[in-house]
Formats: structure tokens, sequence, C-alpha cells
């Protein structure tokens, strides 16, 4: 049991120091990283699925397709590719449909669907983590935007769910009475969830007092953005472990793979951030529109 603890939390160590490490780096780094990432837990999503629902989902076209599209939507963030750069991946999305004429199989249906819900559950979510890393900033020649690479709101997301973790981990072992998802998730609690809630919305406000990347003329409404942000990665990060706790529960599996020692597999540990990230992008973008800056800037006066 000690050692077990030893090995889990060792595991933990490094691999919290890979990710911040990789991110905070540099875009090279990070890309490099997230790449192998989407890569990595592609294929294992394709693996749980094909053996333990007996489907012959496309592991190798699924899972480049995957990548693909991460490094697609780096590209056109860069604005170094046009539009264009999708249509590979558009012809991959096209042989995967196609493909299964070829096959006399009792599941092509849902060897389709697991095949497209691998790009939307798992593709999606890490390609939209290039539209928080790569923004325009005003500073170009003649006052134009340029773009650059900004690391705070991609690790803030991690930080967030971290956080979420630990302080759903303290408070639901010392108070946890009203289970928050008995069928699904029988150990989680309410009292748990907003405890993490909390340290979640404390971690905001650290980073807060730091970065001023919400508004740097107020920072009332910074740190309100902030908070906020920690809300919804806490939510919406709650969801997402229970979405792949429901997968593998209707799968009849307790890990989805044995890649990291004592954390179980790659979806183990990126199921909180497959619907916080695109929900982080949601809030993001919405907030950073003219008609809620004015709308917050009048509630404040």
């Amino acid at each position: 049991m000690k050692s077990n603890l030893v090995i889990r939390t060792l595991t933990g160590v490094v691999f919290v120091l890979l990710l911040v490490g990789c991110i905070v780096f540099g875009p090279q780094t990070y890309a490099l990283l997230f790449a192998v990432i989407t890569g990595m837990t592609t294929w294992e999503f394709c693996t749980i699925v094909n053996k333990n629902a007996n489907l012959q989902v496309n592991r190798l076209i699924t899972t480049v397709a995957a990548v693909y599209f991460f490094f697609a939507v780096l590209g056109f963030n860069l604005n170094v590719m046009d539009a264009g750069i999708f249509v590979p991946y558009i012809l991959t999305l096209l042989y995967l449909l196609i493909s299964e004429l070829y096959f006399d199989r009792e599941n092509s249906i849902q060897n389709w669907a697991f095949s497209f819900m691998a790009q939307l559950y798992v593709a999606l979510p890490f390609a939209l983590l290039n539209t928080l890393s790569f923004i325009q900033v005003p500073g170009g020649e003649y006052g134009t935007p340029m773009l650059t690479y900004t690391w705070i709101f991609s690790l803030s997301i991690f930080i967030f769910l971290w956080s979420n973790d630990t302080g759903a981990y303290c408070f639901g072992s010392m108070l946890g009475r009203h289970r928050l998802f008995p069928r699904i998730s029988p150990k989680k609690s309410w009292e748990g969830s907003i405890g993490g809630a909390l340290v979640a919305v404390a971690a905001s406000q650290i980073i807060a007092s730091f970065s001023s990347d919400f508004n740097a003329q107020n920072e009332v409404i910074n740190r309100f953005s902030w908070g906020g942000l920690a809300l919804v990665v806490v939510v919406f990060g709650t969801w997402g472990d229970l979405v792949e706790s429901l997968l593998k529960r209707k799968l009849g599996i307790k890990d989805s793979g044995k890649i990291l020692p004592g954390h179980g597999g790659m979806l183990d540990r990126f199921d909180s951030s497959l619907l916080a990230i695109p929900a982080s992008v949601i809030y993001i973008y919405t907030l950073n529109s003219g008609a809620f800056h004015h709308m917050f800037e009048s509630i404040l006066k």
C-alpha cells in the first residue's frame, strides 16, 4: 500500500513538472507535448472500445487524423496556412466512413460512432488549446495586432483542475456526506465538489495577482474574470470526469490504461480537461467580446 502511494506520488510529480515545463518553456515544447498527448489519448480510447465493446475502430487512421487536426489548428492559428490545411483531415474522415463499406461487419455503425467520437471527444479539445495559447496582442508595426505565444490560459486550466482535485479530495474525505452522482461515481460528494471549487477560485486569485490578461485597466474585472474561469473549469471538469467514468462503467473497466503508474491511462489523467478546455475557450472568447466588457464596466460604475 505504501509503495503504491510512493509510485503514485512520484508519477504525479513527474507528470506535473513535465506538463508545466513544456507549456512554459515555449511554443515548440508545448506543441510537441500536446501532439504526443493527443496521439496517445486517441490511441488509448480506440484500444479500450475495440477490446471491451468488440469493435474494429481503425486505431491508426483515427489517431493520425487526431494528431493532424491538432497541427492543422495550430498552423491555422499561427496564420502560416489558410483553411486548405484542413483538407487532408476531411479526406481522412471520409476514408473512415467509406472504408466500412468494404468490410462485412456487424458493428459498422458503432465503428463509425466511436471513430468520430474520438475526434470530437479527444482531438477537438486538445486542438482548441491552440486558440488559447496563441493570441493577437497590440504592438506590431503601425499598431497592428501581433501574434504571440501566451501560456497562462492553457496552464491555468490545468492548475484549476489540479486545485479542484486536491480540494475535493481533502474536503470530501473530511466532510463528504451527500453523494454527487452515486449512479456513476459513488465516491464523489457535494461537499468535496464545493471544497474543490473554493480551492480553485483561491488559486485563480493568486494567478490574478500576477496576470492581468483579462483586463489590465480594471483589477476588479480581472479578478472576477479569473474567478469565473476557475468555476467554469471546475464545473465542466467535474462533468468531464463523470463522462469518462460512465464510459468506463459501460465498458466494464476500472482504468483506461496502465501507462501512468498509479494513475491509470491517458484518458484517466486528462478526462476532466476534455470538457474543461472547450468550455474555457467559449468563456474566454465570450468574455473578451466588446459587449461583455461594456456590461462589466457598467455594473461596476
